[in-house]
């Protein structure tokens, strides 16, 4: 999924969030990865289980801010117990195919982080964070997020924050300023 797809997806969610009087939004079609979206209805909700996986990705993110490698380890560890724990099947028709490949890419390197050094942690993160944001444009979130871009890391790189103050988790101490907030979510 390129960017501006995503971007949509963001814009439009926020947009159905804020004050709008409908409870789906209506999508064209659009490419994730290998895997084609065709969305004609989507529900936007909160996830009790989505937000745990959240919870976990934000530890991670906080320990790889912090250089914290071990750290980072043990929250990639605890997201795919999370990322195992998640029901796609309160989800219906095409979001539950979608979150199948979405939950199957984001486990897959949760693990690569539960067991690498730091600098593939990062690696593995720069993916992680596109799974999540797929993920949250289906399940919704309950908080106010902030997708930040830091244009230096891999070419340019996106993460999810909670704080609009940018935190590089690319670059740690290194540069820990490098970035911009681009998009507000909810």
């Amino acid at each position: 999924m390129n960017i501006a797809a995503i971007l949509l997806l963001v814009v439009t969610y926020a947009n159905a969030q804020n004050g709008h009087n409908h409870n789906t939004m209506e999508m064209g079609d659009m490419k994730m990865g290998d895997m084609k979206m065709n969305h004609s209805e989507m529900t936007m909700k909160s996830d009790a289980k989505a937000e745990a996986i959240l919870n976990d990705y934000f530890n991670l993110k906080d320990a790889l801010v912090n250089d914290d490698s071990k750290e980072a380890a043990e929250a990639g560890s605890k997201l795919l117990v999370s990322l195992k724990a998640f029901n796609r099947k309160t989800y219906e028709g095409m979001q539950q195919m979608e979150l199948i490949e979405i939950i199957v890419d984001a486990t897959k390197h949760a693990d690569y982080i539960a067991k690498s050094p730091i600098d593939t942690q990062r690696e593995h993160f720069k993916t992680l964070s596109k799974d999540l944001t797929y993920l949250i444009a289906i399940t919704g979130t309950a908080n106010t997020l902030y997708e930040q871009f830091c244009p230096m890391y891999d070419k340019g790189s996106a993460w999810l924050s909670t704080s609009k103050e940018v935190k590089n988790p690319y670059y740690g101490s290194k540069m820990l300023k490098c970035g911009s907030v681009k998009k507000q979510i909810n």
